[in-house]
């Protein structure tokens, strides 16, 4: 299972020349929408865990551009199922049948395009503070990810996992969409800056999420209030799913940065052979010697 959230994490850092920000915030922006728009939070859990698998191997080659590009829905779908098929055999087989039954949305999404309260803008600016430790000085890492890509993977994760621990995966979506509304507002000071707001942080936090759940339909609003409890136990299900969730993108996303501080020529010439093979390989190869490289 890692090695598959580990691929999905990575389009955080994904991005096209045809639209704004990483294909997991536009991710999290499509899936506010769709919400907002009244869909079932159950059916945009399955279609975004679908987009998500495929784009882990097609990167932004996503529906929407296979359309454009002009592929039929048949097969749109049949490229989509390839790069889900390459991953979906680490899944719970319930994960695996619901995000296969899911791909045709993801060609035909058949939801309004309404606009998104004004908190998933405010995410997607965002930045995250990273690693943080009280009494040491900060480490900052660029590019920073924002709580809209933060967001977007722990409830792409949690639905992912929902299945392995008895969770619904819905539920297990929203909560991992919503678990940072009050940094709309309230900047990111990491761990240490919160321990230095002391006993000022819950209330605060309590009032800022308030604030932007009045944003939302009343019964959406509801819906992701009822989740909010599970973001301070690790004994339900869904406790247990989102904090499972939670810790794996941060600490994945630890990784990826000491990967990329650690890449080696020696990786992109033989473990990615970024020099593959083809009818002209012989002559790529001549000219590199030729170069010294």
């Amino acid at each position: 299972m890692t090695p598959t959230l580990r691929q999905v994490g990575d389009l955080k850092r994904v991005r096209v020349a045809h639209a704004e920000g990483s294909v997991a915030e536009r991710s999290f922006a499509r899936s506010w929408a769709a919400l907002v728009g009244g869909a079932d939070p159950a059916t945009v859990a399955d279609r975004e865990c679908a987009a998500a698998l495929a784009g882990a191997r097609l990167g932004g080659v996503d529906a929407a551009t296979l359309l454009a590009c002009g592929l039929d829905a048949t097969e749109v779908e049949t490229v989509l199922a390839r790069a889900v098929d390459e991953l979906v055999g680490s899944l719970h087989p319930s994960t695996g049948r619901r995000v296969r039954a899911a791909l045709p949305r993801l060609v035909t999404p058949g939801e309004p395009d309404v606009p998104v309260p004004p908190f998933v803008t405010a995410l997607r600016r965002q930045p995250r503070a990273g690693a943080t430790a009280a009494g040491r000085p900060r480490l900052v890492v660029e590019p920073a990810e924002n709580h809209a890509e933060h967001c977007w993977a722990v409830a792409v994760y949690g639905a992912l996992l929902a299945d392995d621990t008895g969770a619904d995966p819905a539920e297990a979506f929203l909560l991992g969409l919503a678990h940072h509304l009050h940094n709309a507002r309230l900047p990111d000071a990491g761990f240490a800056g919160e321990l230095l707001l002391g006993a000022y942080l819950e209330p605060m936090t309590s009032r800022l999420t308030d604030g932007e759940l009045a944003e939302l339909p009343a019964g959406l609003a509801a819906r992701v209030t009822a989740t909010m409890a599970s973001r301070v136990d690790a004994e339900t299900p869904l406790g247990r799913t989102f904090h499972a969730a939670d810790v794996l993108d941060r600490v994945l996303q630890v990784h990826h940065h000491a990967r990329a501080a650690a890449f080696t020529v020696e990786q992109a010439l033989v473990d990615l052979a970024l020099v593959h093979d083809g009818p002209v390989v012989d002559y790529h190869r001549a000219v590199l010697r030729a170069a010294g490289l």
